[in-house]
């Protein structure tokens, strides 16, 4: 796959990689992604984290018994 970067953006990671012991823009983008990616989960983490302190969760066996009332799907 080949990206066509805007001049800009090009330019920042031509300078990235010559500075950076990175080998090319590939490796820059897939560290960019990872990090990225342990972002958003960092940020779900704090989420149920935060649900949890303000009491916004209930026990998996509540829930549980409330899917199989509703849906009547018994235990195999």
């Amino acid at each position: 796959m080949s990206i066509e970067w805007p001049e800009d953006i090009s330019a920042s990671l031509e300078n990235f990689i010559s500075y950076s012991g990175y080998a090319s823009e590939v490796e820059v983008m897939r560290d960019a992604l990872a990090a990225l990616q342990r972002e958003r989960d960092l940020a779900s983490l704090q989420e149920g984290i935060a649900d949890a302190e303000a009491g916004r969760i209930r026990p998996w066996k509540e829930v549980k018994a409330e899917l199989r009332a509703k849906y009547g799907h018994e235990r195999r």
